[in-house]
């Protein structure tokens, strides 16, 4: 489908709580793709998939909280709407979180320690192979008090990995990445997840 036929008929959500959700969807709008800054859980029935952008989890959870999000987010899911979720976002769509051990939505089975790589000023870009479905692309990225993938489950594929590492997973239809993919100059995850999004919505 051509960008233009996809901005006609889809629209992605970014989560607008906090963190850079304004880059995802800046991003996703170089993807033709119509982007929707979600704050309120009614807005979730406006849109075709969501994206849960990096910030701070534990804020973000008491965002999420304050406004009754998680049984939206959890019936999004169900409705077999896709989400992807970075850094923060993955920790909070992670079924188990460590150091500290904290609430989570468990939509993706993996376990995720938080700011594994250090402070703020442990940050740093790597390039590595990311397995899409189009095939394997060279990728730059950027982690920024990133959290690592522990552990993964049976269910979940790998489609990234650093030093060894899981760094981008998807299971089912939530994809989930420890680093950034809307600092560099490559649309290709976000691509990738819009094909995602369109077909699930072919399928329902």
């Amino acid at each position: 489908m051509t960008q233009s036929g996809r901005a006609g008929c889809m629209r992605i959500g970014v989560l607008a709580l906090q963190g850079d959700f304004a880059l995802h969807a800046r991003v996703l709008e170089q993807c033709g793709v119509a982007a929707v800054e979600v704050r309120k859980p009614v807005e979730l029935d406006e849109v075709d998939g969501l994206i849960m952008p990096g910030g701070e989890s534990t804020t973000l959870l008491k965002l999420m909280d304050a406004w009754n999000f998680v049984p939206a987010l959890e019936k999004f899911h169900s409705a077999g709407k896709p989400i992807f979720g970075t850094c923060a976002g993955l920790i909070i769509l992670a079924r188990e979180v460590e150091s500290p051990k904290q609430f989570s939505l468990g939509l993706i089975d993996v376990t995720v320690e938080r700011n594994a790589y250090g402070r703020q000023r442990e940050s740093f870009e790597a390039s590595g192979t990311v397995r899409l479905d189009t095939g394997p692309i060279q990728l730059e990225m950027v982690f920024i008090r990133a959290p690592r993938i522990r552990r993964v489950g049976p269910g979940v594929e790998v489609l990234a990995e650093h030093g060894g590492e899981p760094v981008m997973a998807r299971q089912d239809r939530v994809l989930v990445a420890t680093f950034h993919p809307e600092l560099t100059d490559s649309t290709a995850v976000h691509r990738a997840f819009c094909d995602l999004v369109e077909r699930s919505k072919t399928a329902s």
